[in-house]
């Protein structure tokens, strides 16, 4: 899909469609939406009059061969309450529009910003929204509809007088939202085309491409390493695991400044272990490698914006499988920190491969630590599927991680980690237990699971077991895989 700028007044412009939005409760057409009012003779207005234009958040109203305009189409969807307006909504109005259209057989379209949306910010959120919205989960039909592809994307009302900061903004949205869509391609996969050694084929010919470096442990290297929590959860299959080793090196490092770790669970299907899962739902669990690909995505990301900040990426890989001999809940497994860990729930196998991946990080000199993860049903309890739950040590890193989060428009939820939920995870025969004692906190008392192993290094988990998939598709995304947290992760290597 081509997307470039276009600089004759959108009025005159000729196209399948010309798209803008609208806001609620505004019976007085102002700007853009007074421009196509006067040039439609008052058309427009008479809409808003007659309450089939409300502007109530992602309403659509399609007008076929609207008087005065140039284009085949008007489609004016609703920006919400004009006070609680941010630049971030304009991924949902752009998807939402892409996504309308697209279906209507619309081969290219102009997107029309409001005044004070004119920036690079708005630019960057606008293109964001149109790739992501772009993506579908049907790679695996053999029929598809046809006529259903969006060619081009021109975006009008720009600040003309910003050049090469609206190209650049543009350019960083592409390859942002292009690495959103390749981890959704990789979580959507099915577990029998992306085993571990073909997720670790996959990674390697993305850093290839990208010009990142990479390695791949094998199950024997695996084993000198001595990474015993992750061999513990792959004994069950008869796929070995990998560890994915991508590394990202800018050309004026700082000698010792930080150095980014970013690790992320990759269980290719997950069905439990011996604690076996119930059989429904059981599909989706091939999306239990979601937080690997999310680390996937923000480094393929981060080759191109280039980060003054080095970056590591540490992905454990592996399935876990109910096998003959697959570990058992009572099996005390020793991690590659020496740490000894007791097995109560052979399903709580995610923090046991990150706690490999974030001391092989920590054995690599990585200085600050991110981990994401497909972990717990308990943050959906908590969070539902609208939040990621964030968690982290000290909070001053935690916090500057949630300021990222809220400029990449992705809403994260701070969670605690009181000393009181460390006690849950003592075990009496080993160092600890993966699960906690009692009923409640599993959300929580799995993030200290993980932090047993980050010890004093700054550390962030993500829990994206909620929102990194979504079983009805958005007005603005498919269903399926959302890619979640990479936008967040792009943003704060950028600025560390």
């Amino acid at each position: 899909m081509q997307i470039q700028l276009e600089s004759k007044p959108f009025s005159s412009i000729s196209t399948d469609a010309l798209v803008t939005y609208i806001f609620d409760r505004e019976n007085k057409l102002e700007g853009v939406g007074g421009e196509i009012d006067r040039a439609m003779n008052g058309r427009l207005a008479s809409l808003v009059e007659s309450g089939e234009l409300t502007g109530k958040a992602l309403e659509l109203v399609l007008v076929h061969f609207p008087a005065g305009l140039g284009a085949q189409r008007l489609l004016l969807v609703g920006a919400g309450k004009r006070d609680k307006f941010e630049t971030a909504d304009l991924r949902k109005i752009a998807g939402t529009a892409l996504r309308y259209l697209k279906s209507h057989g619309v081969k290219k379209f102009v997107f029309v910003t409001q005044e004070g949306e004119r920036g690079p910010n708005a630019a960057q959120a606008v293109v964001e929204g149109l790739i992501a919205a772009d993506f579908e989960s049907n790679k695996y039909h053999t029929e598809k509809k046809p006529n259903r592809e969006i060619q081009s994307v021109s975006l009008a009302n720009f600040d003309a007088g910003l050049g090469a900061n609206l190209t650049a903004a543009i350019e960083h949205g592409r390859v942002l939202a292009e690495s959103q869509n390749f981890a959704r391609d990789l979580i959507n996969e099915p577990s029998n085309r992306l085993t571990p050694s073909i997720l670790a084929t996959r990674a390697e010919a993305m850093a290839k491409e990208a010009g990142l470096s990479v390695e791949i442990l094998d199950e024997r290297k695996i084993s000198d390493l001595k990474m015993g929590a992750l061999l513990g959860v792959a004994q069950g299959s008869v796929e070995p695991p990998r560890v994915i080793v991508l590394r990202y090196t800018p050309e004026n490092a700082r000698p010792g400044g930080p150095v980014l770790g970013l690790v992320g669970k990759a269980v290719t299907f997950d069905t439990g272990g011996i604690s076996i899962k119930p059989a429904d739902n059981m599909e989706k669990m091939k999306y239990d490698m979601g937080g690997g690909a999310t680390m996937l995505g923000a480094m393929r990301a981060l080759a191109a914006l280039k980060p003054a900040v080095p970056v590591i990426a540490v992905i454990p890989a592996t399935e876990n499988m109910p096998g003959g001999r697959a570990q058992k809940p009572g099996d005390v497994q020793v991690a590659m920190s020496g740490k000894t860990i007791e097995i109560i729930n052979t399903d709580a196998e995610g923090r046991l491969i990150l706690a490999d991946g974030i001391c092989y990080a920590r054995k690599l000199g990585c200085t600050h630590l991110i981990d994401a993860a497909t972990l717990t049903g308990a943050i959906q309890v908590a969070l539902a599927n609208v939040h990621v739950g964030a968690f982290g040590t000290p909070r001053e890193y935690l916090d500057q991680f949630l300021e990222s989060a809220k400029a990449a428009g992705e809403k994260m939820w701070p969670m605690p980690m009181d000393d009181e939920y460390q006690e849950m995870i003592k075990s009496n025969i080993a160092d600890i237990r993966n699960t906690g004692t009692g009923k409640g906190g599993g959300a929580i008392t799995a993030a200290w699971f993980i932090k047993e192993f980050a010890e004093d290094t700054p550390w962030i988990h993500l829990d994206i077991a909620a929102t990194c998939w979504v079983d009805e598709g958005r007005p603005w995304l498919a269903k399926g895989p959302t890619g979640v947290a990479i936008r967040s992760i792009v943003d704060f290597a950028l600025k560390l």
